[in-house]
């Protein structure tokens, strides 16, 4: 028989008398145990993903979008050092890394006109698709603000999804691609947590996913009592705050 699917989570066996929906591939339960708030939290390991959102040159590098606006991105860069344990130890693990970062089309057909005000509220100034004076064009897919930080390195199992809204489940494959791997529990990482990394966790938690927010892998540039609000929101509402040293430790036991 042949094997017809992407993925194990999600394939059939086929030849011309039979198609073997059993999915008979799906790997055993492998549960590990992660301390977290409000409670701690077992979770499967063969269902898990790892999605680091935005850590991209335009929120986190000198002379990108943000630096441009006169934002300091010390506290984007923060995620940095733990990605850098905790990723390599996730592959190790064989837990699905996924990278998901604004990547816009140049003609900005797909954008509308509240995402734009959103990138440059008073109309001046380059925004969302325009070339920074002397740099690159903001968050255009393919452009170097686009591109992920050099610190961190995507290996060549890892995934890519753009996205164009601040949800990454938003008009993106993202739901498809978690889906067809048999992905229940996402761990989220990035910037800037209470936008992007929200939002994206938010629209985890109504399509079902179980979510954990990464303490020390996320960061924002807004002021303190949103990361507050944010922190509160995810504990109340949508799931569970955690750690990647918290992860790795349930990982290593």
């Amino acid at each position: 028989m042949k094997d017809m699917g992407s993925h194990g989570a999600n394939r059939w066996r086929v030849d011309q008398h039979t198609a073997d929906l059993s999915r008979a591939e799906l790997p055993p339960v492998r549960s590990v145990r992660v301390a977290a708030e409000p409670q701690s939290v077992i979770v499967d390991a063969n269902r898990c993903a790892l999605v680091i959102v935005d850590m991209q040159n335009d929120f986190c590098s000198r002379g990108g979008y943000l630096d441009h606006r006169g934002i300091d991105v010390t506290p984007d860069r923060a995620p940095i050092a733990p990605l850098q344990d905790l990723v390599p130890m996730l592959r190790k693990k064989a837990v699905p890394i996924i990278w998901l970062n604004w990547g816009v089309r140049k003609d900005l057909l797909n954008i509308h006109p509240s995402l734009l005000h959103a990138h440059t509220q008073d109309g001046e100034g380059p925004g969302l698709g325009d070339p920074i004076p002397g740099g690159a064009e903001i968050l255009v897919k393919g452009s170097w603000g686009a591109q992920i930080v050099d610190e961190l390195n995507p290996g060549e199992q890892d995934i890519h999804v753009t996205k164009h809204r601040f949800s990454g489940f938003w008009d993106t494959e993202l739901d498809s691609i978690l889906r067809n791997m048999g992905v229940r529990t996402l761990f989220l990482a990035g910037v800037n947590a209470d936008q992007c990394v929200m939002t994206t966790l938010e629209d985890a938690s109504f399509l079902g996913y179980d979510v954990l927010m990464l303490r020390d892998c996320v960061a924002t540039t807004s002021p303190e009592y949103c990361m507050q609000a944010t922190e509160y929101n995810v504990k109340l509402l949508f799931g569970f705050m955690t750690t990647s040293v918290a992860l790795m430790a349930g990982l290593s036991e």
